[in-house]
């Protein structure tokens, strides 16, 4: 019960920031978290919370990516061995890269569109990312992929 009313909690401070929001257009041109402004104060969290998880949990299999990612309505992509864009937020498409584990660990990447900043703070792109990243992992368990 505690963990819903945090995420009740999360989820109204990022709904309340995105309502603030002064809308651009997508750019299509991806960024790296560090990217965004003041995103390097927040880089090592970022890899911790929403990166790393990705590239455990599919790294192994890194097409469990891609149907975990439909489930949630993205759209596959063509880079590293296993990519998807996912809706967030209306203006704010998350993609996720995964390279498979073969002479090097398991890796991962998460980019935004070069206008995120303009929907959210980046404090708060770092935990849509997070929750994000979250409800891929749920949804290859859920499905047992």
């Amino acid at each position: 019960m505690r963990q819903l009313e945090f995420d009740a909690q999360v989820l109204t401070v990022l709904f309340s920031h995105y309502l603030q929001r002064k809308p651009s257009p997508i750019t299509s041109i991806l960024i790296k978290f560090t990217k965004l402004p003041g995103g390097y104060a927040y880089e090592k969290a970022f890899l911790l919370r929403a990166t790393q998880p990705i590239a455990q949990t599919f790294g192994p299999k890194p097409n469990d990516l891609l149907e975990a990612g439909k489930l949630l309505g993205g759209t596959a992509l063509t880079f590293g061995d296993s990519s998807i864009q996912i809706p967030t937020m209306e203006g704010i498409p998350v993609v996720y890269i995964v390279w498979a584990g073969n002479e090097f660990p398991a890796s991962a990447t998460v980019l935004f569109d070069q206008s995120a900043s303009s929907y959210l703070p980046t404090e708060d792109l770092a935990v849509l990312a997070e929750l994000t990243s979250s409800r891929l992992i749920k949804a290859k368990n859920t499905q047992k992929i």
